[in-house]
């Protein structure tokens, strides 16, 4: 078999050797639990600390604010849940997008049902939402404004700071979901004014089943699992120790290689984007241009079955997605592509492509290579694409 091409950083990376071997001793040799008052135990629990105190300087954060949870979608549903129980006296009305992770959309809809008013901003063909429209959407009783940092599918980059400031000028809590951005682009929690932000380790070359929800020391939210006093009588369960460590050396690894990575993937990913755009026909790229993560690539093509084109290649050694890992069975059109304008029949024509540093040019060359192939075969085969010739033809 032929070397795996893997372009679907997005749904998850491969955990880097040296973050597993960071993470193998607490496995085996240093197993305490954290919350023992024991001296065994002391080396978990210190190298826990440790770890939040290294997450926390990368978002110029302090240590205190930083709570470990299960992964992006717990971090998700704790900010929204908690702080809409905690201030459900001041109101009931939350703020989001309509192209939001549906770990929030779908929390947003849980509240809905338990009485609280969401408004769902639009987006514009690019994925950017408005600041004027969410300026207008503020109410007297809106607690919480929810805006990814940067969207999973299309790769567009929201501007953080100035709904950090829209929020602070009105008092009004600022979560980000930045399960896609942590770690890729640089996050400043103060300079942006972003009062809570979830972010995952399985995104950033760490382990899964871990992540973290940031919370500013003047958001007073509760607990969302119960059962124990860990993370500060926060959030119940022992510490996931291995997991811990693995997110901490990690995000270390990913601070250190910040500029570069960015600098190297937006170059492969602009190669990519221009290869694809001049060589295949009916090609169309969502999300913003140049506000965009680093590793995105993704396309709408139209006549084609996007399903079909994951198959084809798949079979030549290459991964993709059509659009988020986790709605991967859903035969509807992707929330996001539709939110963007794009119609149906072309909506399920969309391909994924997420790069990691460790992807080369020579790789990249091989997909759109095969990718050409691939949707030139499907076409030959698509009804819709065969009326369209014949429509052309009628037309000359």
């Amino acid at each position: 078999m032929e070397k795996l091409i893997y372009l679907d950083n997005a749904a998850t990376t491969q955990v880097y050797p040296e973050v597993f071997e960071e993470m193998k001793p607490y496995f085996t040799e240093y197993y305490g639990n954290p919350s023992s008052v024991y001296q065994f135990a002391q080396e978990s629990k210190n190298k826990v600390e440790r770890a939040r105190e290294e997450i926390a300087e990368m978002l110029n954060a302090k240590p205190e604010e930083i709570y470990f949870t299960g992964g992006g979608s717990e971090s998700d549903n704790w900010a929204l849940v908690a702080t809409a129980e905690t201030y459900a006296k001041k109101g009931k009305h939350i703020i989001t997008s309509k192209i939001e992770h549906h770990a929030i959309l779908h929390t947003c809809e849980y509240l809905e049902s338990r009485g609280y008013e969401v408004t769902y901003l639009d987006v514009d063909e690019n994925g950017l939402i408005d600041l004027e429209q969410l300026k207008k959407s503020i109410r007297e009783d809106t607690i919480l404004i929810s805006i990814m940092s940067a969207n999973n599918e299309i790769g567009t980059i929201q501007p953080i700071a100035e709904i950090g400031k829209i929020a602070k000028e009105h008092e009004i809590f600022f979560h980000t979901d930045a399960v896609q951005a942590f770690g890729h682009i640089p996050i400043d929690v103060e300079e942006m004014q972003i009062d809570m932000l979830s972010a995952s380790g399985h995104k950033i070359h760490g382990p899964k089943g871990i992540g973290f929800l940031y919370i500013r020391k003047n958001v007073r939210i509760g607990a969302f699992i119960h059962g124990g006093s860990q993370e500060r009588g926060k959030r119940a369960g022992t510490h996931n120790v291995p997991g811990i460590v693995g997110l901490a050396a990690a995000a270390k690894i990913a601070k250190e290689n910040l500029e570069s990575n960015i600098e190297y993937e937006t170059k492969l990913r602009d190669y990519a984007i221009s290869r694809i755009e001049n060589e295949i026909p009916f090609a169309v790229l969502s999300g913003h241009r140049t506000k965009r993560l680093p590793n995105n690539i993704h396309f709408c093509f139209r006549f084609i079955e996007g399903e079909s084109m994951l198959i084809l290649l798949d079979q030549a050694g290459i991964c993709g997605s059509s659009g988020s890992a986790c709605t991967s069975g859903s035969l509807d059109p992707s929330h996001v592509l539709l939110a963007i304008g794009r119609p149906h029949e072309i909506a399920h024509g969309s391909l994924r492509l997420t790069l990691s540093e460790k992807n080369t040019k020579e790789e990249i060359d091989k997909v759109v290579d095969e990718l050409k192939k691939i949707i030139e075969r499907l076409r030959s085969m698509s009804p819709l694409y065969e009326d369209y010739l014949k429509k052309e033809k009628a037309n000359v």
